[in-house]
């Protein structure tokens, strides 16, 4: 925030509610809270005398509302502001560290749409000695400090690399640095936006560089401010509310009672949400009661009818997008992040839920929308008599990447209570789930739920006092309980009412009161404290999560402009945690688990490990706990030590399947009974509010991954000219025997640059499995191979006897005729396979016969005919069944050469008529000719001698 901004936001505040005081510092985030620290501390109020601080740490003026302070000494050092009057200010905890972290990554971001990159710059700077522009990360360039900072560390070997959290690539910079800067090009993505950067360990002065953790994406647009356009807003008097991509946190709408801003960097910049005059009455564009935001756009819900706007228009939805034209109670989206999951059947899972009091829609990506229960539905499903009455009370997307969650509400007379059930849908399965949860309230109640990001679908309520947990798959339920007035939060902030609730992905839970009071506790804990004070009573605030994975709130004031303001949620815990003397009961809880998402094919197997250290005679273990199908087999070991009154405790978990798809009688239908998504979390049995993390959560996929797919080693599209052609199989070499040759077109992109062997020269290929992190294996199993376009004029050097066949094994020739209502590509795979090494398998044959089956290492080979060459064009299937989920295939071209073609009988024929018509020809010739010089020398010398005669 700049110091202007600052200014701004203190004078309003203190002008306009009770005293509170805060402190910041340079570093983004607290990133760097250390004994080289500066601490600014900021009070608001009229009331302040100087500031109380221990002898350890000293202040810049001690009088000042806003001073600097320093410690030179790590711990808990106690501060707080003296104030005039009978009151005192509450004090804070602040835990200063001796870190040697002392400088930071800062980076700009340069986009280039033409070829879908991004150039990160990247430089070192050292926050107590910054530009204010890059205090304010707006700056454009490094400042001279950072410039020598980057270049002498530099020097020494420092070198940044990004690295990405779920794909797990690395970028690598430039070698040439470039101004004091350094330069990485990646590309543009959706599902890997997730990034680091990290440096070598080198050192400058005892002081190293925090790793940084950023959010880069698809450049991302907001929609425009368009002059003459009218301002949308909810009811004059009413809380902030906003919506967010799950996976794109600091793209935001938030909506308040003038205005709606949207921003996409975290309010680092933003726009006003403006629709066009005459579709929305005054009232109805001040009426704003929901808001939700996707890649189609924001939705508002006003007066129970949608709205969409876009870039291009701003639209009521209705009949013709398939949703009700009134009565909408309700719109959400989803609220956790899965980038990748696993869905049996095709299509694509939803965006977003629309509901009634008795039907729920669901919303997909261009404006398709899908209802898929009413409540008159839901009473035959759960077997609820007509008579009583059942409506949809809310909706919410639970941790489950597939699932959505409906509360409903139940009664008979409905005049005093009602009970809330909930049931759970499958978006993948189709499938309803009637849960082990019921709520008894009373008949104006209105619950808000919001789900942990974990496996099991635990979840808390919110009502407008009170916390209602439902920990361990439905097993614990109650209250979240307080020091006093038993869970009752509205007493503990001066009879205010809760507003939001804010969960992040390591089980923080923080529940902000209207007034801005705040309470504090983790997923499973049963019990809340009270936080400091960081906001003005008075003051509309919302918050919400940064790029960096970071808590900020965020102000709105009543002249229209917007105010971001970092909060230090992990110090705030820790300073109100303090006194409290509680303790986390472990030391360490480590685990190797890299990836929120795991595939398993056929065959595979994964296992992790968990560790946790903890004092002796606590007691602890690990919890594994799974929520989906019942796919997997598991198997458990523990490992146990113990020294010097500290207890280790490891489990290894290994996940596996032993079914055997051989051979069976449905092997797509098995497939699917053995296919599914699997949430699976690890966690320590006990934990407190002060512990770091809660637990570890992970998708395990077992199913086809679409990314798998194989090749045939020395193909490629490179080595050729690259272009399409023509050329004709004769009939005579096609397996269906037509009456005409077949003129084929070769497809260059589709089948790649063709092999040229001499006719002579068998070849073996060698599949290889590939996904798109690139090569994985040689494949070992079996595989066949056909041509395409129908050519049979080829065959293998190994016969079923030299394989070792005991039966006849599989041909084309027997698939084909067993399944001829099947096109040839499906008519032999590995649903069909049956090995010939059995005598119980088959039946008794021609031994002698080629056998058609290809691996690794049975050395068969395809053959080519020596009377002719060809092109052929093959794909090649998997054929074992306990290889893989998916249906593997490739393609590859081999033209043979080196053999004349044998000529036609007609075009021999032709020939030697020619030839004997011309021989025929030159005979002729010759005897005219011949004839012609006997005559000429016979009759010349007679005719010659009579002159002769006469002139004697």
């Amino acid at each position: 925030m700049s110091a202007q901004g600052v200014a701004v936001l203190l004078s309003w505040l203190s002008c306009c509610g009770s005293a509170v005081w805060r402190y910041s510092t340079n570093s983004p985030n607290y990133h760097i809270f250390s004994t080289r620290s500066t601490i600014k501390l900021e009070y608001e109020g009229t009331l302040f005398s100087e500031w109380s601080v221990p002898g350890t740490c000293s202040v810049k003026n001690k009088r000042s509302p806003q001073t600097e302070l320093r410690c030179s000494s790590p711990g808990v050092h106690t501060v707080r502001p003296i104030v005039t009057g009978p009151d005192s200010e509450e004090e804070r905890n602040l835990p200063v560290d001796s870190s040697h972290i002392c400088f930071l990554w800062y980076f700009k971001i340069i986009s280039f749409y033409h070829n879908l990159t991004q150039v990160v710059v990247i430089w070192i700077y050292d926050p107590e000695n910054a530009d204010p522009s890059e205090l304010l990360w707006n700056a454009n360039e490094p400042s001279l400090n950072s410039i020598i900072l980057t270049k002498q560390l530099a020097t020494l070997g420092q070198k940044p690399t990004i690295y990405t959290t779920l794909r797990k690539r690395i970028y690598l910079p430039h070698d040439k640095m470039e101004n004091g800067t350094w330069h990485v090009l990646i590309p543009m993505t959706y599902d890997d936006a997730l990034k680091e950067i990290k440096g070598n360990q080198v050192a400058f002065q005892d002081c190293f560089i925090a790793d940084f953790i950023f959010l880069l994406t698809f450049p991302l647009l907001t929609i425009p401010e368009i002059p003459g356009y009218l301002p949308i807003s909810s009811p004059h008097g009413s809380q902030l509310m906003a919506a967010w991509a799950a996976c794109v946190p600091s793209s935001v709408v938030v909506v308040a009672d003038m205005e709606t801003f949207q921003t996409n960097d975290s309010f680092r910049t933003w726009t006003r949400i403006r629709v066009p005059p005459n579709i929305l009455t005054e009232d109805e564009r001040h009426s704003v009661s929901d808001v939700s935001l996707s890649r189609d756009g924001i939705f508002f819900l006003i007066n129970g009818i949608l709205y969409l706007k876009s870039f291009t228009e701003f639209k009521r939805l209705g009949i013709s997008e398939n949703l009700p034209d009134s009565g909408i109670i309700g719109i959400t989206t989803r609220k956790w992040c899965w980038v990748k999951y696993l869905l049996k059947v095709k299509g694509r899972r939803s965006s977003m839920a629309i509901w009634t009091k008795n039907e729920v829609y669901l919303g997909y990506i261009f404006l398709k929308f899908v209802k898929i229960i009413t409540t008159e539905k839901l009473k035959n499903l759960l077997n609820i008599s007509s008579a009583a009455t059942l409506t949809i009370h809310n909706v919410e997307y639970p941790g489950h990447p597939l699932e959505l969650a409906l509360f409903l509400n139940y009664c008979n007379t409905c005049n005093v209570n009602k009970t809330i059930y909930l049931v759970i849908y499958n978006e993948d399965t189709k499938q309803w789930m009637s849960q082990d949860f019921a709520l008894d309230v009373s008949i104006d109640s209105f619950l808000t739920p919001h789900f942990i990001y974990g496996a099991l679908p635990d979840f808390i309520l919110q009502d407008k006092h009170r916390i209602y947990y439902c920990y361990h798959n439905f097993t614990e339920t109650g209250v979240v309980q307080t020091p006093t007035e038993f869970g009752n939060l509205s007493r503990l902030s001066h009879n205010s009412s809760i507003h939001a609730i804010f969960m992040d992905y390591f089980g923080n839970v923080v529940v902000k009161m209207e007034n801005n009071i705040m309470f504090y506790f983790k997923i499973n804990i049963k019990d809340a404290i009270k936080l400091h004070s960081w906001t003005n009573s008075i003051t509309k605030s919302f918050f919400l999560l940064s790029s960096s994975a970071q808590i900020y709130f965020i102000y709105v004031f009543e002249n229209g402009t917007v105010q971001p303001r970092e909060y230090p949620l992990k110090l705030e815990s820790q300073s109100a945690n303090f006194n409290t003397k509680e303790k986390c009961p472990y030391m360490a809880f480590h685990n190797n688990i890299f990836h929120v998402f795991y595939f398993l094919d056929k065959g595979q197997n994964l296992s992790i490990w968990a560790q946790i250290v903890y004092p002796e005679n606590v007691g602890l273990y690990i919890v594994v706990e799974s929520y989906g199908p019942n796919i997997l087999q598991e198997k458990e070991q523990v490992h146990y030590e113990i020294a010097l009154g500290y207890c280790t405790k490891t489990v290894t978990v290994t996940f596996f399947q032993n079914t055997n798809y051989e051979a069976v009688d449905d092997y797509f239908k098995l497939q699917d009974q053995n296919t599914g998504l699997l949430l699976v979390q690890l966690r320590p049995s006990e934990y407190s509010k002060t512990c770091p993390i809660a637990q570890k959560v992970f998708q395990l996929a077992v199913g086809c991954d679409s990314t798998k797919f194989i090749a045939v080693k020395g193909f490629n599209k490179k080595d050729c000219l690259q272009h399409d052609f023509f050329y004709v199989i004769e009939k005579s070499y096609l397996r269906n025997q037509p009456s005409k040759n077949l003129r084929v077109k070769y497809n260059w992109k589709k089948y790649g640059c063709p092999l040229r062997l001499d006719f002579g020269e068998k070849f073996h290929p060698l599949v290889q499995l590939y996904n798109d992190n690139g090569y994985v294996e040689d494949v070992e199993v079996n595989f066949i191979v056909w041509e395409i376009h129908g050519r049979n004029d080829y065959s293998f050097n190994n016969t079923m006897k030299k394989s070792g066949c005991l039966n006849e094994a599989q041909t084309w020739k027997s698939m084909t005729k067993l399944n001829q209502h099947l096109p040839l590509e499906e008519a032999w795979g590995p649903e069909n396979y049956k090995h010939c090494f059995s005598y119980a398998i088959g039946k008794p044959g021609d031994l002698n016969q080629p056998y058609e089956i290809i691996n690794k290492s049975n050395y068969n080979h395809l053959i080519w005919p020596e009377d002719h060459s060809g092109m052929y064009v093959f794909r090649v299937k998997i054929l074992d069944p306990n290889y893989s989920f998916c249906n593997l295939t490739a393609i590859f071209a081999i033209e043979t050469f080196g053999m004349i073609p044998s000529p036609s009988g007609y075009l021999v024929a032709a020939f030697l008529f020619v030839l004997m018509l011309l021989f025929f020809s030159i005979l002729v010739l010759s005897y005219f000719h011949y004839m012609r010089i006997y005559k000429q020398y016979l009759y010349e010398p007679i005719n010659r001698y009579d002159r002769k005669q006469k002139n004697n």
